[in-house]
């Protein structure tokens, strides 16, 4: 079965209610984080920081899961692990600034929030769409 992505009114509420729920989610990982930071440089967990740039992760995302959808499909399931990881490349790289395994495992957590959030707000927009049925000749 081919899918192609039907972005609607719906869509558009689920994806005001992901941010709300990552925003959140977040929030909690951040202040834990925080309390387990102990002489590390906090880096990317003050509300600052990561609130902006949740809402940016989330569009951009929303952006990314649209034009795979409608280009290729198949390929999320692919491309958003991939992503993913990549974007916890940076995380990885705050070693060398000073940043404690609490602080880097905080951030890695919210770049998983944030890609979760994505895909439950916008996996309902792939629906399935009937093939031809081939009948076979003789």
């Amino acid at each position: 079965m081919t899918t192609i992505p039907k972005p609607t009114a719906t869509t558009v509420i689920r994806l005001g209610f992901a941010l709300v729920a990552a925003a959140a989610a977040n929030t909690v990982i951040a202040l834990a984080a925080l309390a387990l930071d102990d002489g590390g440089i906090g880096m990317g967990l003050a509300p600052v920081a990561y609130l902006p740039l949740t809402a940016v992760g989330l569009l951009l995302g929303t952006i990314g899961w649209f034009v795979l959808a409608r280009t290729a499909p198949k390929a999320l399931r692919v491309v958003v692990p991939a992503v993913l990881v990549l974007t916890w490349v940076p995380d990885l790289l705050l070693f060398a600034a000073g940043a404690t395994a609490a602080n880097v495992v905080g951030l890695m957590l919210m770049h998983l929030v944030v890609a979760t959030a994505v895909v439950t707000a916008l996996r309902p927009t792939l629906s399935p769409v009937a093939e031809p049925v081939m009948t076979e000749q003789r």
